[in-house]
């Protein structure tokens, strides 16, 4: 069995045209996804980017791994401790891909992520490992290089194998050649993002915020704040066309495999780290959230064993990968993952998802969502320097942008929801090997690492802008979380 990974860095499904996205954004992975399986409800059960990975290799929540951070004490996986193997192979902390590996595949990588987030655990089980280089300033053309040579040679020469890929261009700053122009330019934004909306995040506060767009070396013209509409415009032709970039270079792989012949018995996997809040919740260009948009991430499957056409519209989480390619495999799932095998929906189209999905983040903020029937429902633990309340209630289904907060019009709802995240905690706590959870090793650090020990500098700047009704809002809400502080700076 040849299988082929591409991980899009923060591309979010609703972007994609065989998620209904009115722009074409996404021409060849529509036309792998016709052949194969879309899942609508797929989610990253730890974001961003590293505790994302950490969690799909390990098929592990974050909760149990501790690392959820993007730096400080839980950045790093726990050590198993006295019960550590000599080594990890055909025991129950043995990694999916070193179960594909002692299946006869042959494994590589092709990504610079293990070294910028000196994650070096996540290549466990791969044979061979190729860093592009550039630090994820890699474009799609430097990745497709690499790619091809891989094709061109293992690709052929191995009869199983396992190659897995990083693009980075839909990440900021967005780099797409100038030479490559911007194939949006007499397209619409997305209507959701009203300047009614728009006026309102810019009177609010936060990192990556209307008012505090990512900066650096960036594609075109890109806004340096999001003020109206045409300011979104240019704002997102930037994220979309790096995806139809990417999309490109998608095809460049796919006419490569048709071309040796072996694209037929290629499975072949786009998926992402996370998704990226483009204007929800007042963040732009980023994923810091527990949120919907940043936490659901594109699973497209296609080939020889996929269902064609199918759309399955459960709820997974992305560690439920690992554990569904090593049944494909022939292999057995390990008893230490968390991940559960869909093997059923990818092959029959039957019905494999969970009842609920809780998804965290701890890099940006610290919150934990839970995602139930059509909701999500978010509890902020440390705001990360957001405007954000404790609870917020969104009905996904006809609010997927997350504009109307519905704690106070259902109270039912949101007990439910909390109900969930207790149980799951509970039950996530009961099964680990330590008796701490993570996230809150990381508040009480000092909070996560992007904003941690920003608090002073940040109230300080808002008064300066004159911003004194912001500056006090948010110097009220970490007053809870003033013993932490004095502990840390005193």
């Amino acid at each position: 069995m040849k299988i082929l990974y591409i991980d899009i860095d923060s591309l979010r499904p609703d972007h994609l045209g065989c998620h209904g996205y009115h722009r074409n954004t996404s021409p060849n992975i529509d036309r792998l996804a016709e052949r194969g399986t879309t899942f609508t409800n797929y989610y990253a059960s730890d974001a961003p980017c590293a505790p994302s990975r950490n969690a799909l290799f390990s098929s592990k929540f974050g909760i149990h791994t501790g690392a959820v951070n993007h730096g400080g004490l839980d950045a790093d996986t726990r050590p198993i401790g006295i019960d550590r193997p000599f080594n990890y192979h055909h025991t129950e902390y043995q990694a999916w891909v070193d179960v594909l590996r002692f299946r006869g595949h042959y494994t590589a990588m092709i990504s610079p992520f293990p070294g910028r987030h000196a994650k070096w655990n996540v290549l466990e089980g791969f044979l061979e490992m190729h860093d592009t280089g550039k630090h994820a300033g890699e474009t799609a053309e430097d990745v497709t290089s690499e790619a091809l040579k891989w094709i061109n040679s293992r690709g052929t020469e191995k009869e199983d194998w396992f190659l897995y890929l990083n693009f980075w261009d839909p990440h900021t700053p967005y780099r797409t050649p100038l030479s490559y122009g911007n194939p949006f330019n007499n397209d619409p934004a997305p209507e959701w993002l009203t300047e009614e909306i728009i006026a309102k995040q810019c009177e609010s506060y936060g990192p990556m915020s209307a008012s505090e767009v990512p900066a650096g070396n960036q594609w075109l013209d890109l806004p340096k704040e999001i003020t109206s509409r045409e300011d979104f415009k240019r704002f997102i032709d930037g994220y979309d066309t790096a995806i139809r970039y990417v999309d490109d270079h998608v095809g460049m792989l796919l006419k490569a495999l048709e071309e040796e012949g072996i694209l037929e018995e290629t499975t072949i996997i786009i998926s992402a780290d996370h998704g990226e809040n483009q204007g929800e919740l007042n963040v732009y260009g980023d994923h810091q959230t527990a949120d919907h948009i940043t936490s659901r991430i594109p699973l497209i499957m296609a080939g020889p064993e996929v269902r064609q056409g199918h759309i399955d519209e459960d709820f997974h989480y992305q560690i439920d990968l690992g554990p569904t390619l090593t049944e494909m495999a022939g292999g057995t799932p390990r008893e230490k993952w968390d991940g559960i095998s869909f093997l059923p929906a990818v092959t029959k189209g039957e019905s494999a998802g969970r009842p609920y999905l809780v998804v965290s983040q701890a890099a940006w903020s610290c919150q934990r969502g839970v995602r139930f029937d059509n909701w999500m429902l978010i509890r902020t633990y440390h705001d990360g320097l957001k405007d954000f309340p404790d609870l917020m209630l969104f009905d996904i289904e006809n609010d997927p942008h997350e504009t109307t907060n519905l704690v106070e019009e259902s109270p039912e709802v949101v007990a439910k929801g909390l109900q969930l995240l207790d149980k799951w905690v509970a039950e996530q706590m009961s099964t680990s090997d330590y008796p701490s959870d993570p996230m809150w090793n990381v508040i009480h650090e000092g909070g996560p690492f992007h904003t941690r020990g920003n608090l002073g500098k940040y109230i300080k700047k808002l008064r300066n802008q004159g911003r004194n009704e912001a500056a006090d809002r948010l110097e009220s809400r970490h007053e809870k979380f003033n013993k932490i502080y004095y502990k840390l700076n005193g």
